[in-house]
């Protein structure tokens, strides 16, 4: 089998990957390992993503959007508040006047989408559940051995599988990488009175505890929320091996009376916090892309979104890579993706890192300061549009795909 691309890894950012490739006319082969239905049940993950203005501007332009967006809820306000301070941090849509802020969906429902939009996509090749045996890269192209003995040839790979990357690992790249005294508990709550659309992240000395807006029910909708606690890495384990009553009881502490009574929906998922960066994003023939070159701390909400980001810049440089007639496994098209997208991965990166140790504490010193910084930002509307308008992800150097023409 041959193709121009071959993506490692069909999740969230590798198919989304394929089909934007796809759309600018490669042709692409996907492995991956994970049944397709497993991944979009609803124990197999979990997690909700946010997705920013930018990437929602990406799935649309790639016919993605078309499938999720029923499935979304929009993120009209976000309210940042720290431990029982007084003073807090509050986002308005409409201070920026470019629609939500973002968007919340469950991971089940993105991967679904995407495979929905690749369904009838006959310039991609979908093969899973599948591993790569092996890698051979060269200056002639790459040769992957898949685990049913079949063998791909294409012009470039890309590794977007993940933290674990086994094709990262195969080329040699070294990593940097630490965790967190942290573990993220994951869940989702049905309460009594409607979210509005707001995000509310409440700044606990474990961790950040983030009410994130689901679209809900046809019967009660908006009246769902994903919740992200971040504990004790110890400490979660416990909490989330209780009873339901208890677990419910103990997630109502945290989560206030402000929407009423809370039930728990579903399973609940323990997951271990870290950062995680390549150091290089670019080898012989490979690009990694999304949690294979990066991967930070949820207290942002911009992970999946920076794989989207690295995604519609690929996008941008294999394509005139691929108009002007060039070789796009060559070098020096490989190191134009790298030096476009490092600054921006290695910043959110820092950003992130540093927001969790800043407000991952009770130092009273460091307390006072942030609080009176909160409180600060949300009396400088200027400064607040600015941050907004990063969160959507508005600023720097936007690939083709994430800009309003699109």
């Amino acid at each position: 089998m041959h193709a121009d691309i071959l993506i490692v890894g069909g999740g969230l950012v590798g198919a989304v990957a394929a089909r934007a490739l796809s759309q600018a006319g490669f042709a692409i082969i996907v492995v991956d390992g994970t049944d397709p239905a497993d991944a979009i049940d609803a124990a197999f993950d979990g997690r909700a993503s946010a997705i920013a203005a930018a990437s929602e501007r990406l799935l649309s332009a790639i016919g993605v959007w078309e499938y999720l967006e029923e499935d979304v809820a929009p993120i009209l306000d976000i309210r940042v508040a720290d431990g029982a301070s007084p003073m807090f941090l509050h986002y308005n849509h409409d201070d920026v006047g470019e629609g939500p802020l973002g968007y919340l969906a469950e991971n089940r429902h993105i991967r679904k989408a995407a495979t929905q939009a690749l369904g009838g996509d006959t310039n991609v090749t979908f093969l899973a559940p599948l591993r790569v045996d092996a890698l051979a890269r060269d200056a002639g192209g790459v040769r992957a051995t898949l685990s049913d003995g079949r063998t791909v040839t294409a012009r470039l790979a890309i590794a977007a599988d993940g933290r674990g990357s086994k094709i990262r690992e195969g080329a040699g790249i070294r990593t940097t990488s630490w965790r967190y005294p942290q573990e993220a508990i994951v869940c989702t709550v049905e309460h009594e009175q409607p979210h509005a659309f707001v995000a509310h992240e409440h700044f606990m000395s474990p961790g950040p505890f983030a009410i994130l807006p689901l679209k809900g029910t046809a019967e009660k909708p908006g009246c769902r929320s994903s919740i992200v606690w971040t504990e004790r890495a110890a400490h979660a384990r416990e909490l989330v091996s209780l009873d339901d009553d208890a677990f419910t009881a103990e997630l109502a502490k945290r989560f206030g009376d402000f929407m009423g009574e809370i039930s728990v929906v579903g399973p609940r998922f323990c997951h271990p916090l870290g950062l995680q960066f390549a150091h290089t994003s670019v080898a012989e023939r490979l690009i990694l892309v999304g949690d294979a070159d990066h991967g930070m701390h949820p207290i942002a909400g911009q992970g999946l979104n920076m794989g989207y980001r690295d995604v519609a810049a690929l996008v941008d440089v294999l394509g005139e890579a691929k108009r002007l007639g060039l070789d796009i496994g060559a070098a020096a098209v490989l190191q134009r993706y790298q030096r476009w997208r490092r600054f921006d991965n290695t910043l959110m990166l820092a950003v992130t890192d540093g927001l969790n140790r800043l407000f991952s504490n009770d130092i009273a010193p460091i307390r006072h300061a942030r609080d009176l910084g909160l409180g600060l930002v949300d009396k400088m509307p200027p400064l607040k549009k600015i941050l907004m308008r990063s969160a959507m992800g508005l600023t720097g150097d936007l690939p083709q795909m994430m800009r309003r023409e699109t």
